[in-house]
């Protein structure tokens, strides 16, 4: 019981640092439209690591909730950044 509780308040930790520190990026690009800053293979590969980190979460089921929540969230911001980015790098030449 303590070993799951415990695993529960890590998970959910965890995943409220990388919400709130992926956030801040999105909206700042949101508002700004800049992306000079972001590297693209870099946020590529963040952004593989998210939508692998939602299956895994799926594939655990009810414990791996919080893994499947946070990388919704950091998945979904990093699809509009990386639009955002396309969008100033490649179409308004």
């Amino acid at each position: 019981m303590e070993h799951e509780l415990l695993f529960q308040i890590f998970g959910w930790l965890g995943s409220l640092g990388l919400i709130f520190g992926y956030l801040p990026q999105a909206i700042q690009t949101i508002r700004t439209r800049n992306t000079d800053g972001i590297s693209l293979p870099g946020f590529i590969m963040m952004s593989i690591g998210s939508f692998c980190f939602m299956s895994q979460g799926l594939m655990l089921g009810r414990s791996g909730i919080f893994i499947f929540t946070t990388n919704v969230i950091t998945a979904t911001c990093a699809v509009i950044i990386f639009v955002i980015k396309m969008k100033n790098d490649y179409f308004k030449k």
